[in-house]
């Protein structure tokens, strides 16, 4: 299968599960709005979400699938699957000691993640309640991610990319169902998270035994190769999960702002997730792999053209979708939420949290471009110290803005912080002679960006015109149909005429091709 199709078959299903996970954030705004209740169920799910993103999917992905491929190559599917099983069982006995460590000091631990909840008489009490129903999700949530790593180090992409979409049909069915008969809609939401990590790993469980690699739940064994993955997990935790972290340290400042900044954020954020999940994940899935075969063949040069295109692939869906989320900010966030709980003063404040996430859109996904390159490599510890320094600079600079700028300046902060990244990475990789641009890139990439700034400003203009006559929730939803439309059909054809791509490429590109 090729790079882009692979992305395309990851893209899909992720497309698939953000799309749900939308409809998931429409129901909480419904229910919840964006005060006490959504912020303490908000920071409640991400403490093991965080811990999901940088331990399971995030640096768990970047240490096995090279391990695992490279004993799949070599020694045969029999001993990969032994070395998967005994990193499964460890996992599972790791996971259910920070469970159990973690549902005991959960009260210390939400006071350290929202300090700002104390001053709201029951709100750092309902974070806690709500933290304990859903942090067992990490351990069923984790091993789920073992067996994805498995399915994709295989090439077999679609079913672990739609597990998501199985949390948010889920959770959005607890919420539903659950919210009559218990005591907020924040624990049916809850509850409905907690069933659907069960729900998903045994989803998986069933993909990975029909692939012909089903996981036995061994004795838990702390063997040489286990002490090998254990020592490349801790330091690419950050590395790969700079995003989440960088969100973390904006929920602890957000939640001593003001009553309703964590819930901004998160809505912000669950649009910008959009594209960023579809084409940032499914890049970094795909091209993990793929290089990692390359170099263990010693095919450096076409390891280095499977990077500067999936670099392409990445600006050429990102630049856009940044420029769009720019412009069109309130009409999104107005549609997609306003209704129920949340009103119009909790728009303008999300949409102004979105507009800033989306200057960073580009970055978040050409980390996960520029990581695998030193992870195909196994070096882990070039992209923490890296993620370190942006962690550093987003502290900084969400301590710079937040006076002025309120919540939005947290989420500017986040976007700097991500280029920053981008640079230093790529400064990196170009020294040490394992990553340049070559000329196809060189040349697109400002085509590129030249037709998602034209493409951007026609939408501004639209909104301008058309938008103050959008009264009604229907008549919204046309004109932010029309504005959507128009922006794809002039970012299409500004993208031909510039030469940003050639659209017979992408369609080869899609092809499916003999490994």
């Amino acid at each position: 299968m090729s790079l882009v199709r692979s992305i395309a078959t990851v893209g899909g299903f992720t497309m698939l599960s953000r799309i749900t996970g939308l409809m998931r954030e429409m129901m909480i705004a419904h229910f919840m709005g964006a005060g006490g209740i959504a912020d303490a169920f908000f920071v409640a799910f991400r403490l093991p979400n965080l811990f999901r993103s940088l331990f399971a999917e995030g640096a768990f992905n970047a240490a096995f699938i090279p391990l695992f491929t490279a004993r799949l190559t070599k020694d045969g599917e029999a001993e990969a699957r032994s070395f998967a099983e005994q990193a499964f069982g460890v996992m599972a006995l790791v996971l259910a000691a920070v469970v159990v460590v973690m549902e005991l000091a959960m009260p210390w631990v939400m006071w350290g993640l929202a300090p700002g909840f104390a001053d709201t008489p029951g709100k750092l009490a309902l974070a806690v309640d709500l933290a304990r129903i859903c942090f067992p999700y990490l351990l069923f949530i984790s091993l789920t991610a073992l067996q994805a790593g498995v399915l994709n180090a295989l090439g077999r992409f679609a079913a672990a990319a739609g597990t998501p979409v199985l949390l948010n049909l889920v959770a959005m069915a607890g919420l539903w169902a659950l919210t009559p008969v218990t005591e907020t809609p924040g624990h049916a939401l809850a509850w409905g998270t907690f069933a659907a990590g069960i729900m998903q790993f045994a989803w998986l469980a069933i993909v990975v035994r029909r692939a012909g690699m089903p996981l036995r739940p061994w004795k838990p064994r702390f063997s040489p190769e286990i002490g090998v993955l254990a020592r490349r997990i801790v330091p690419g935790a950050i590395g790969a999960g700079v995003y989440q972290v960088n969100l973390v340290v904006n929920t602890i400042i957000a939640s001593t702002v003001a009553d309703g900044a964590v819930s901004y954020l998160n809505y912000a954020d669950r649009i910008n997730q959009l594209p960023l999940g579809v084409v940032g994940i499914a890049v970094g899935t795909a091209l993990l792999p793929l290089l990692t075969r390359q170099l263990k063949a010693g095919q450096y040069g076409a390891a280095r053209d499977s990077q500067n295109r999936a670099a392409e692939f990445a600006l050429l869906l990102t630049l856009p979708a940044a420029a769009a989320l720019i412009a069109i900010a309130a009409p999104v966030v107005r549609v997609l939420f306003e209704r129920g709980q949340f009103g119009p003063a909790e728009t303008a404040a999300t949409a102004q949290a979105l507009m800033a996430f989306a200057l960073g859109l580009p970055a978040y996904v050409l980390v996960k471009v520029l990581v695998p390159a030193f992870f195909a490599r196994e070096d882990t510890r070039t992209p923490v110290q890296v993620a370190g320094a942006a962690m550093a600079l987003n502290i900084v600079l969400n301590l710079a803005l937040i006076g002025p700028l309120a919540h939005v300046g947290m989420a500017l902060a986040t976007a700097l912080s991500a280029w920053f990244n981008v640079v230093v990475l790529a400064l990196i990789l170009k020294r040490r002679d394992l990553f340049a641009m070559d000329s196809r890139l060189s040349s697109r990439a400002p085509r590129i960006l030249a037709a998602a700034a034209v493409m951007g400003g026609l939408l501004w203009a639209g909104r301008l015109l058309a938008w103050p006559h959008a009264h009604g929730l229907m008549l919204s939803i046309l004109v932010l149909a029309g504005l959507v439309v128009l922006g794809l059909a002039a970012y299409a054809v500004l993208a031909h005429l510039l030469g940003a791509t050639r659209w017979s490429e992408v369609k080869a590109s899609l092809k499916r091709q003999r490994p």
